[in-house]
């Protein structure tokens, strides 16, 4: 049976989380819509960007 070591040994280090790109886009992207007076495309635009944000952070991640 394995032991502790042996399982953080093979283990490999936690990938770093893109919800917060996410999150913050949900945010962001808003605020900058009504500056243009588009706030609903903004909250779109700001989810695409974060969405994309995460998905090259999860692949750059990945590569490591």
């Amino acid at each position: 049976m394995p032991t502790q070591n042996d399982l953080n040994s093979t283990t490999r280090p936690p990938m770093r989380g893109g919800g917060c790109l996410v999150a913050a886009g949900l945010v962001i992207g808003p605020v900058v819509g009504l500056l243009f007076g588009q706030t609903s495309l903004g909250l779109v635009i700001g989810l695409g960007v974060g969405a994309a944000a995460a998905v090259l952070l999860t692949i750059a991640d990945r590569r490591r």
